[in-house]
């Protein structure tokens, strides 16, 4: 079992950037698929980004490509995802949640963090 708090999160300009951080509770955080996720207001929760136990494999949703990075620090039991060239959609809250598999569906998350707002408004 793990557990993750996320921040970072806050109101940013389109073109702005933002960095959230997801920190561990447990040293197992290494052990585990780190995933990140959003959900705006009446849309389902859609997979961002995902970043594999070791760091050595990533993989990014389709509309976040080239504009979002994850990254972790095992040491630190912290995951980090960068988002650059924000837009008016990207607004939503976004969780990070750990995974013993590697993949990109929600229902593979069993541990979540209680989600962090950002906002993209002009």
């Amino acid at each position: 079992q793990v557990h993750l708090v996320e921040s970072g999160g806050g109101e940013v300009q389109p073109g702005g950037s933002l960095t959230l951080s997801c920190v561990a509770s447990e040293r197992s955080f290494s052990d585990y698929t780190i995933g990140w996720f959003r959900q705006a207001p009446g849309k389902q929760r859609e997979f961002v980004a995902g970043i594999t136990w070791n760091g050595g494999d990533t993989a990014y949703g389709n509309s976040v490509e080239d504009r979002f990075t994850t990254s972790r620090e095992n040491a630190k039991l912290t995951a980090y995802l960068k988002m650059t060239n924000l837009k008016l959609e990207d607004t939503a809250v976004y969780y990070c949640a750990a995974s013993e598999r590697w993949y990109t569906h929600d229902m593979a998350y069993p541990y979540w963090g209680q989600g962090t707002q950002v906002t993209v408004s002009s």
